[in-house]
């Protein structure tokens, strides 16, 4: 293994161990018992960062994409495993090593799925590094890195390419892509820090408006109460909520670009966007239709706006729980879960196939159908008015067929762990899309599954997260050759 990736690895991990410092200093503050734990988590990190990077300080080489790929699963996989030490050495409650590991591939996951019991009595520290967790993990620390360290400036792209969601990663906001790191990140603190004002003004006190503004532009769903937002039971929450969870899962490139030009209509011309947003409201709207005509609740707003957001927060991704959904009638518990395939937009903070794919994938399947009637006609594919490369939609099509083979195997080996068909079906789909909730025996947490089951639905999470081909190609003997 080249030495360029364990020097770029140890950077990575020393810019993710000063992360620890925040929570330790809300440990120090609210004296919680947890101080010793986030310390020992800082040493650890930082120490295996200098291991890698001190004796490899004064190498040079040039960074091939085959680098960047193996940078980016070993360090999401190894910031698990250090990210998971915190909650590991928390004392109450106690959690074994997988369930930890769990709680922390969760977390930088985005997926909000969780083990934990009682959370309203969790310590204030433990509570706030969740939350920070999903923050970080959202738009990607590599992101970051990318845009603040100049020493990763010849891999830079590698990097990029390897860790940002999306079939189109080549499209740049500037010519370097240290500046486009930097500008994607301008815009994800941005909306951070409007919905932290929003959530205060709503009524939230300081440390919950901060820890949900943290999962919801992150679109990770981890909440500082079992209830999640319904703990609130306010309707201007929940209304904040839907707005910011739909924000961020447009691609933050079209966020800048509107910001940039102060043209909101910009939402409303680009085709993922408009496929997107108008998807969401679609199924919210059938599902609103169904629950009141069955009657599962009083035709009231505060019930309107709940089971709405309620729509919003699974079909995006995030995993906020206003409304019990997966004790809704009919089929609307199984559509939510299978709408969560398709996620947000390209570059955004949202898990699933993404919309852009989706729209490749229909477009593909008309060309096909119009082929059969017109065999010798040249169709080109067009988005926003421009042709989309083949190799493009090559790509979506593999894409699909590795994620329903990925999510066959993975089903299989769930089952054989000994849960049942709804139970398995719903938390490898939950866990795919990083999508956090579940049906069965996950509708509320993971505490029952097997370890096992724990640790096949961590390594579904990282399957999500990195999007299938980041890690799958590690697998592929063509990647290992010279």
């Amino acid at each position: 293994m080249r030495s360029i990736v364990f020097k770029n690895l140890g950077v990575l991990l020393g810019c993710f161990s000063v992360t620890l410092l925040p929570p330790l200093a809300v440990s120090w503050f609210a004296n919680d018992g947890q101080l010793f734990a986030f310390l020992y988590g800082f040493l650890i990190i930082l120490f295996l960062g200098l291991v890698l990077w001190f004796p490899l300080r004064r190498r040079r080489g040039e960074m091939r994409f085959r680098d960047g790929f193996l940078i980016v699963v070993l360090f999401w996989a190894g910031l698990a495993g250090v990210g998971a030490v915190p909650l590991w050495l928390m004392e109450s409650p106690s959690l074994t090593w997988i369930e930890a590991l769990f709680e922390s591939m969760s977390g930088l996951s985005t997926t909000g799925a969780t083990v934990l019991t009682s959370i309203d009595t969790l310590p204030l520290s433990i509570l706030y590094y969740r939350q920070q967790l999903q923050w970080f993990g959202g738009m990607g620390i590599i992101v970051l890195a990318v845009a603040v360290m100049p020493m990763l400036g010849v891999g830079g792209m590698q990097l990029y390419r390897a860790e940002t969601p999306g079939p189109m990663k080549d499209a740049r906001l500037a010519p370097r892509i240290a500046e486009t790191a930097k500008r994607l990140w301008y815009v994800y603190l941005i909306l951070t820090v409007a919905c932290f004002g929003c959530y205060w003004l709503a009524g939230m006190s300081v440390f919950d408006a901060v820890s949900h503004a943290f999962s919801t532009v992150a679109i990770g769903g981890f909440s500082t109460h079992d209830a999640s937002l319904a703990w609130f039971d306010s309707s201007a929450v929940n209304m904040i909520a839907g707005v910011f969870m739909l924000l961020s899962g447009f691609n933050f490139a079209l966020h800048y670009g509107v910001f940039k030009s102060r043209k909101i209509t910009a939402y409303f011309v680009d085709p993922e966007a408009r496929v997107y947003l108008g998807l969401t409201l679609l199924i919210a709207t059938v599902c609103l239709g169904v629950l009141f005509t069955a009657r599962y609740y009083s035709l009231n707003f505060d019930s309107a706006v709940a089971s709405f957001v309620q729509v919003i927060s699974v079909v995006t991704t995030t995993g906020f729980t206003t409304a019990e959904f997966y004790l809704w009638p009919s089929f609307l518990p199984v559509l939510l879960i299978l709408m969560s395939t398709a996620g947000g937009c390209a570059g955004s903070t949202a898990g699933g196939m993404k919309t852009i794919r989706l729209i490749l994938l229909f477009k593909q399947g008309s060309r096909e159908i119009s082929r059969l009637v017109h065999p010798n006609a040249i169709i080109p594919i067009k988005l926003g008015g421009k042709p989309v490369p083949e190799n493009v939609i090559n790509a979506a099509w593999g894409f699909l067929s590795l994620y329903i083979f990925s999510y066959l195997v993975l089903l299989i080996a769930m089952m054989a762990t000994g849960e049942d068909l709804v139970t398995a079906f719903s938390a490898v789909s939950a866990c795919l899309n990083n999508l956090g909730p579940g049906l069965g025996d996950v509708a509320q947490n993971y505490a029952s599954v097997s370890d096992t089951g724990k640790s096949i639905l961590v390594f579904t999470m990282l399957l999500g997260r990195l999007e299938l081909f980041t890690l799958l190609v590690l697998i592929s003997p063509v990647f290992w050759r010279s």
